[in-house]
C-alpha cells in the first residue's frame, strides 16, 4: 500500500478561536470561512491493533421471553436476528415493561430494534395509541422505516414517513390515514406540527435516536418545542452515543425516572490503521487523492469533505478522471440522496463523497477506506468519520489530508 507523502505528525502551533483578518487598525473582523481545525495531528496517526475476537455474549433472554406475537417473533426470525445483542437484551424488558429508558450505544448494536420492537407490540396490543420516532438525519430515518417495514411485515400497522426533501403534501395525505408510526426528523415533524397537520397531543410513546447528533446539529429548540406539545402521560426512550449537559437537559423535560442502559463496543479506533497524508506546497490535493483511489486495496471508500460545494466539486473533478463516484450532501434532493447512498452500499461505485452528514448512524459493511480529504472541525467528528470503517472485527484505514 503506497500513501504519497505519508509522515508522522508533528506539533504545530493551534490556530485562534476565530478565523478572520484585519484590514486596518479600527476594521471589525471579517469571516473568511470554516476555521481550520485545531486537532493536533499526532491524533490522526495510530496503529490499528490485529483483529481481537469478540467475547462471547451470552444474552439472559431470548425473544420469545418477551412476549412478542407469533407473527412479530416471525418476522424477527425472518430478519436474521438469533438472541438478542446486549442492548436488546437490556433495553426491550425495559420498554415492554413501560419504563422509559436511555440508552447509551454505538451504531451497529441492534439499538433500531431495541426500540422498534416493544413499540410494534405495545401498539398491537393498544391500537389506540401511536408512537413518533425522530432522527437527526433523512437517512438515518429512512433506515428506521426499512427495519420497521421488516418487523411490520404482515401486521396491521401503518406508518408515515416526515423527513424533508420529500413532498410535504403526499406526508400530509399519509398524515390523515392516521398512522400509528410516525418516523421522521424534527425540522420536518415541527413544520407539520405548525401547519396543524400533525398533533403531537396523540402521542403516547416517544422514541428520540441519535439524541447528541441531533442537538450538535442545531434541533435543540426544535425538540424542546415538540416535547412541550406532547401528553403528560407518555413512554419515553432516547438513543445516544453520548451524555452531556444538552442531552442531559432533554432527559429531564422529556423523561420520567428513565433508566439507563449502557452498551458501549471497544473503542472505535482499535481495529482501525490511521495516518496522516501531508499536502506539499502547491501539490494538488486532488492528484494526491487520485494516487489513492488508483490503488487496488481501495475498494470501499468514504471521502470526507467540510462542505457542500467542496463536494460537488471534488465529484465532478473525480469524474472527469475517471473514477466511480457518487456524492451525498444537504443540498441533494431526496432522491439523489438515496440514490448516492444505495450505489455505494451495492458497490456500482467506489468511493461516496460527504459532509459530515454521514458520519453519524449510517451503516455501510465493508468500508476499506475513510479519507479526510478536509480536516474534521472537532475531535469528536473524527472519531465518528473514522468509525465508518473497521467494523464487525475487521481492520479498517484512516488518512487524512494535512497541509
Amino acid at each position: 500500500m503506497t500513501y504519497p507523502n505519508r509522515g508522522r505528525g508533528r506539533s504545530f502551533r493551534s490556530t485562534r478561536s476565530t478565523n478572520y483578518r484585519q484590514t486596518g487598525r479600527n476594521s471589525r473582523p471579517r469571516f473568511r470561512g470554516p476555521q481550520r481545525s485545531n486537532i493536533p495531528r499526532s491524533h490522526y496517526v495510530s496503529a490499528a491493533l490485529a483483529p481481537v475476537p469478540e467475547t462471547p455474549f451470552h444474552p439472559q433472554h431470548t425473544f420469545t421471553d418477551f412476549g412478542l406475537l407469533d407473527l412479530l417473533l416471525s418476522n424477527v426470525t425472518q430478519r436474521g436476528y438469533t438472541t438478542p445483542t446486549p442492548i436488546q437484551d437490556q433495553a426491550i424488558p425495559l420498554l415492554i415493561s413501560g419504563r422509559d429508558v436511555v440508552g447509551i450505544a454505538d451504531t451497529g448494536t441492534g439499538k433500531t430494534a431495541a426500540f422498534l420492537l416493544p413499540l410494534i407490540q405495545k401498539l398491537l396490543n393498544n391500537p389506540q395509541e401511536r408512537a413518533l420516532i425522530m432522527a437527526p438525519t433523512r437517512e438515518l430515518a429512512i433506515q428506521i422505516v426499512e427495519e420497521f417495514r421488516a418487523f411490520g411485515q404482515n401486521l396491521p400497522l401503518k406508518t408515515a414517513v416526515c423527513i424533508g426533501g420529500l413532498n410535504i403534501n403526499n406526508q400530509i395525505r399519509r398524515l390523515q390515514e392516521q398512522p400509528q408510526f410516525v418516523i421522521g426528523t424534527p425540522g420536518r415533524i415541527k413544520d407539520l406540527v405548525q401547519r396543524h397537520k400533525l398533533k403531537m397531543a396523540t402521542f403516547t410513546n416517544i422514541v428520540l435516536d441519535e439524541v447528541d447528533r441531533m442537538l450538535d446539529i442545531g434541533f435543540r429548540q426544535d425538540i424542546l418545542f415538540l416535547i412541550g406539545q406532547l401528553p403528560r402521560e407518555r413512554q419515553a426512550a432516547f438513543f445516544s452515543a453520548t451524555i452531556n449537559g444538552k442531552v442531559e437537559e432533554i432527559m429531564r423535560q422529556l423523561m420520567n425516572n428513565p433508566v439507563m442502559v449502557k452498551v458501549r463496543q471497544q473503542a472505535t479506533t482499535l481495529q482501525i490503521h490511521q495516518d496522516i497524508v501531508t499536502i506539499k506546497p502547491g501539490q494538488n490535493k486532488v492528484d494526491v487523492l487520485h494516487q489513492l483511489l488508483s490503488q487496488e486495496e481501495f475498494a470501499r471508500v468514504i471521502v470526507f469533505n467540510r462542505t457542500k460545494r467542496g463536494v460537488t466539486k471534488l465529484e465532478r473533478q473525480l469524474f472527469d478522471r475517471g473514477f466511480k463516484v457518487s456524492a451525498l450532501h444537504g443540498n441533494k434532493s431526496q432522491s439523489a440522496r438515496q440514490r448516492s447512498l444505495q450505489e455505494f452500499k451495492t458497490g456500482q461505485v467506489q468511493a461516496l463523497l460527504a459532509t459530515d452528514i454521514v458520519a453519524r448512524g449510517i451503516d455501510v459493511d465493508d468500508v476499506t477506506h475513510v479519507i479526510n480529504f478536509d480536516e474534521p472541525m472537532t475531535y469528536d467528528d473524527y472519531i465518528h468519520r473514522i468509525g465508518r470503517t473497521g467494523r464487525a472485527g475487521k481492520i479498517g484505514t484512516a488518512l487524512t489530508f494535512v497541509s
